[in-house]
């Protein structure tokens, strides 16, 4: 199934009185960058998250956010260096006889003392529940590969109209190449007759054969063959599963070179506006296919 890479997945669980929520987000990039934003608590389980996640996409920047509710999964434990104590202590004492101070020393400036009074975050509880947050990230990445299958199909039906149209513009572009070279050549002999007049004798032979020369410079077959050789490879990559998204990108880009020749080379009102719609097509199209997978 072809895919956006837009799309946005959630899921929430409890652990005891903690509420946990998996979010992941999607986002068009050239190539897989998977980004983390998760507690410090949880850093050790972050290659494992992020292999379940390469499991799942190819193309696209991924986001994937964990919150918790509370940190009641975190074992914390406060400590006291006694140590640096008895030296706040030791000094401070020092300082009252210094100053024949006779008040006590309050409680509120031992908690404010640094490095006296340390909390330290403890992950032993957290390694029997890696299975229940890898269960989580693989169920939400499930909801986004869901959520961009079903935009990737409405990107499909919209790219798949415009090649239809870009399709009936080149045949149409291709029915007017005989009508045009005629004109043109029409067009040539009279303005040529009506520069000379009745001064001199045309040779019609060597007249002929230089408006045969311009009308080749004009000639749009050989772009209008590959034109519609790109549409054919485009149709089969649409068909096709797994990534496609670079491979429609650079088959685009060929359509949007030829049908830029074709507009150089255009000798007709009536192509040129057939090629500003078509070129309008195919860059929809681009815009587009930025978006798959």
């Amino acid at each position: 199934m072809i895919k956006s890479m837009t799309g946005y997945g959630i899921n929430q669980f409890h652990v005891g009185e903690t509420l946990v929520t998996i979010e992941i987000r999607t986002v068009n990039n050239r190539y897989l960058d998977i980004v983390s934003k998760i507690p410090h608590s949880f850093m050790y389980l972050e290659n494992e998250m992020k292999q379940v996640i390469q499991s799942y996409f190819d193309r696209g920047r991924v986001e994937l956010f964990l919150t918790l509710s509370e940190e009641y999964l975190t074992d914390k434990k406060l400590t006291v260096d006694w140590d640096l104590m008895d030296q706040y202590f030791t000094k401070l004492d020092a300082v009252k006889q210094r100053y024949s101070l006779d008040e006590a020393i309050p409680i509120e400036m031992v908690t404010q003392l640094k490095d006296l009074f340390v909390v330290h975050e403890t992950t032993e509880s957290l390694s029997s529940l890696d299975e229940k947050f890898l269960e989580g990230i693989n169920k939400t990445c499930q909801q986004v590969v869901s959520n961009r299958t079903n935009d990737g199909a409405y990107l499909i039906a919209d790219v798949e109209n415009r090649i239809l149209e870009v399709s009936k513009k080149l045949k149409k572009l291709e029915s007017l190449q005989t009508t045009v070279s005629t004109d043109y050549r029409k067009r040539i002999e009279r303005r040529i007759e009506e520069y000379v007049g009745s001064r001199l004798s045309l040779d019609y032979t060597q007249l002929h054969q230089e408006i045969a020369i311009l009308a080749e410079k004009g000639d749009i077959t050989e772009e209008l063959t590959r034109m519609f050789s790109h549409l054919e490879q485009f149709q089969g990559l649409i068909e096709e599963t797994g990534p496609i998204g670079r491979r429609l990108d650079f088959i685009a880009q060929e359509m949007h070179r030829e049908v830029n020749t074709i507009g150089a080379k255009s000798i007709d009102s009536r192509i040129s506006n057939l090629i500003v719609n078509i070129k309008s097509e195919i860059e929809k199209i681009r815009e587009q296919i930025q978006n798959i997978e």
